[in-house]
């Protein structure tokens, strides 16, 4: 007869789509509490920018449900959880609250709150991270990472944790709002944050792994940066003879041409359907392994291409570039979207050896139903290919996870954090 595991990590999640922020909070922590039967060691609260004006009474009143318990959460445009019946929905633009409760033995859990202010220089040394966080790189520790978005500096956040933490994963996102005038709101400890990053550091028995789903597919082939200064792109040279996969990287040759002549040749070669996509919805991939040679699906780092300069060929993009990095062109809409993502999860469960038990979800404001045309696009597939996985999360201003080793702040992107035990 197999015995129990001890100690299991247990991980649910409640979502209530109730007017009354009383009554919302009343039966999301009822639900999650009977579905987790367990001491919670970690709660995280998403809530809809639809409750705005009551950001300061939440942790208030979730502090009567779950006193001395670390919290964490933010506000979003749209917030991610299960139904009573255990259906992960996504509800966007009226009133919802999403409660995550965790159970984690032998897992260590510190939150942290980091005004801009209190950010150390770029050049300072690891120590100066470490000491802000509190956390000593030798616990080993993951993060979430939850910041306003106009007053958090957070891609020097993310360097600086690169920096300080390099086998770290961590993920989050910018908390939304609405539109208009409203207000962020970030929660951490049972306290209201408007500005900076509200986080926490998870070390001990628990993996953290990731997936990271921009949305975009590969058009053309790759190209070697042969002048490049800040994001600013002035010469590439071309691969021929790849392989018909658009990933495929070919022989060197030298054969340089200017960004923009290369741009006007691919997209001349485009179906009508994909000219017309390109006018809006171009995008630079960066590959960020240098020595890969069949490059695919998650190589790249995806980046708008912000413009082009036609008196010397050049094209600015959205981030900075340098000689011998690796590019290619990539178109996204809502078929290339769901394809990206049904590839990286078709990937993660072949690769995958462990069943997860617990995952988070950080979706962009400009996915959803507004791209699929169909609510719940992102997180029920997810579920199809990692049932039984509780889901969470909310829809970002601008989402965190990793690429190629190092963490990035996307756009267009879902990114999912996926929590087991060792």
């Amino acid at each position: 007869m197999t015995e129990p595991i001890a100690n299991s990590m247990k991980w649910t999640s409640a979502l209530s789509t109730r007017p009354s922020l009383e009554a919302a909070i009343a039966e999301v922590v009822e639900q999650a509490k009977e579905s987790l039967q367990a001491t919670p060691d970690l709660a995280l609260v998403f809530i809809s920018s639809a409750f705005t004006s009551e950001y300061a009474r939440l942790m208030p009143l979730l502090q009567e449900y779950l006193p001395a318990l670390p919290i964490l959460g933010c506000g979003g445009g749209g917030v991610v959880g299960a139904d009573r019946s255990g259906i992960t929905q996504e509800v966007e633009g009226q009133p919802a609250l999403s409660l995550t409760l965790a159970s984690l033995p032998n897992v260590k859990v510190q939150t942290f709150y980091l005004g801009a202010e209190d950010l150390p220089d770029l050049d300072s040394p690891p120590d100066a991270w470490i000491n802000q966080i509190g956390v000593p790189v030798t616990a080993q520790p993951h993060f979430i990472l939850l910041a306003d978005p106009f007053s958090s500096r957070i891609n020097d956040l993310l360097q600086g944790l690169d920096f300080a933490y390099p086998g770290a994963v961590k993920v989050g996102g910018l908390a939304s709002g609405g539109g208009g005038n409203a207000q962020t709101g970030l929660f951490c400890n049972y306290r209201l944050y408007r500005k900076g990053t509200v986080g926490v550091a998870l070390s001990g028995d628990i993996v953290v792994e990731t997936i990271v789903a921009q949305g975009c597919r590969p058009i053309g082939q790759p190209y070697w940066v042969t002048e490049g200064e800040r994001n600013i792109l002035f010469g590439l040279e071309e691969q021929p003879g790849a392989d018909p996969s658009p990933y495929r990287s070919g022989a060197r040759v030298s054969q340089k041409r200017t960004p923009l002549e290369v741009l006007q040749d691919l997209i001349q070669n485009l179906s009508d359907a994909d000219r017309t996509l390109a006018q809006h919805s171009l995008f630079v991939g960066i590959a960020q392994n240098e020595f890969k040679q069949n490059l695919e699906q998650g190589d790249f780092l995806i980046r708008q291409l912000l413009g082009v300069d036609p008196r010397v060929g050049a094209i600015a993009i959205g981030d900075h570039i340098r000689p011998g990095q690796r590019i290619q062109f990539h178109l996204r809409d809502a078929q290339a979207s769901a394809e990206d993502l049904e590839t990286l999860l078709r990937r993660y469960r072949q690769q995958s050896r462990h069943s997860a038990t617990g995952a988070l979800m950080f979706s962009c404001l400009g996915r959803g139903e507004g791209l699929y045309g169909e609510p719940n696009y992102d997180s029920h597939l997810f579920s199809q290919y990692q049932p039984g996985v509780s889901l969470s999360g909310f829809f970002c201003n601008g989402e965190i996870g990793p690429v190629g080793g190092s963490t990035f702040l996307h756009g267009y992107t879902s990114v999912f954090g996926i929590y087991r035990q060792p």
